[in-house]
C-alpha cells in the first residue's frame, strides 16, 4: 500500500474546494479530486497540485446519485492509499422564493449539499478503520432565515446538525467537524452591487480570502482533540441582528 495518506475533496475542481486540496496537498495528503461539470477547471488544479509534487487523481461523478456516490469511492480504493481525510465541498446555491421553488429544485438543492455529504461520511468511514477526519463545508446562512434561498439555507442548517451526530456516531477514531464560511467569492446569483452592500454590513468590512477559509481546515488537521464543531469564518457576520 502506497504511503502516502489519501484526501477525498468533493467540488475541488474551483473555488473553495480548490483552496482545501491545496491546503491538503501542502500538509502531505494525496488527493483525489472530485467534480462534476468543472472539468476544466478540475484538470488544472490537479495540475497545480502536481507541480507542487502531489499526488493527485480526477473523479467525474454525480454525487446526486448513488451510483455516483459509489463511483468516487471505488476511485478511491483503486489509490491504494489510506484513507484519511474527506472534505465535503460540493454543494449548489440557487435563489428562490418559497412560494414558487418547485420540488424538484428542492430535492436537487438537499440532495447534493445534505444527502451525498452523508452518504460519502458513511461510505468514508467504514474505510477509515485507522481514524480519520470528515469535514462538512457548512454556510454562515445556516443560522439565518435567509428567505431568498431556502432550500440552500435548510440544506447547511441540516448538515450542521448532521456534523453533530456523525461526531457522536463515528467516535473516537473518527472526527466530524464542519467549517462556516461567510462572504468569500461572490456567487453568480448575487450581483456586485448586492456583494458590496453585504461586504460593508461586516464588521471587517471586507471578504474573506479563500487561504483564510481553508486555514481552518489545516487547524483541523493539527488539533486532533476538536470534534462535532462548526468553525464560523465570517468576518463578525453572525454579529449583525
Amino acid at each position: 500500500m502506497a504511503s502516502e495518506p489519501l484526501a477525498i475533496v468533493t467540488g475541488a475542481g474551483h473555488r473553495i474546494g480548490k483552496a482545501f486540496a491545496l491546503t491538503l496537498a501542502h500538509n502531505g495528503y494525496a488527493i483525489l479530486l472530485h467534480y462534476w461539470t468543472s472539468e476544466a477547471e478540475a484538470t488544472e488544479t490537479a495540475r497545480e497540485l502536481r507541480a507542487l509534487g502531489a499526488l493527485a487523481d480526477l473523479c467525474r461523478a454525480d454525487l446526486t446519485e448513488l451510483p455516483g456516490i459509489a463511483a468516487l469511492f471505488s476511485e478511491a480504493d483503486k489509490t491504494a492509499r489510506p484513507l484519511k481525510v474527506l472534505v465535503n465541498s460540493a454543494g449548489v446555491l440557487r435563489a428562490g422564493d418559497p412560494l414558487k421553488l418547485s420540488a424538484q429544485e428542492w430535492d436537487e438543492t438537499l440532495s447534493l449539499n445534505l444527502r451525498a455529504p452523508f452518504l460519502c461520511a458513511r461510505e468514508a468511514a467504514s474505510r477509515m478503520n485507522q481514524g480519520g477526519l470528515i469535514v462538512n463545508v457548512t454556510d454562515v446562512g445556516a443560522r439565518k432565515s435567509w428567505s431568498r434561498f431556502p432550500a440552500y439555507s435548510v440544506s447547511k442548517a441540516g448538515l450542521e446538525a448532521l456534523t453533530s451526530i456523525l461526531a457522536r456516531a463515528f467516535a473516537p477514531t473518527i472526527r466530524v467537524n464542519a467549517i462556516a464560511p461567510g462572504l468569500t467569492l461572490r456567487s453568480k446569483v448575487v450581483t456586485d452591487d448586492e456583494w458590496q452592500r453585504l461586504v460593508e454590513r461586516l464588521p471587517l468590512k471586507r471578504a474573506a480570502s479563500v487561504d483564510e477559509i481553508s486555514s481552518a481546515l489545516e487547524f483541523l488537521l493539527k488539533n486532533e482533540y476538536i470534534t462535532g464543531q462548526t468553525l464560523v469564518i465570517d468576518g463578525g457576520y453572525s454579529l449583525l441582528g
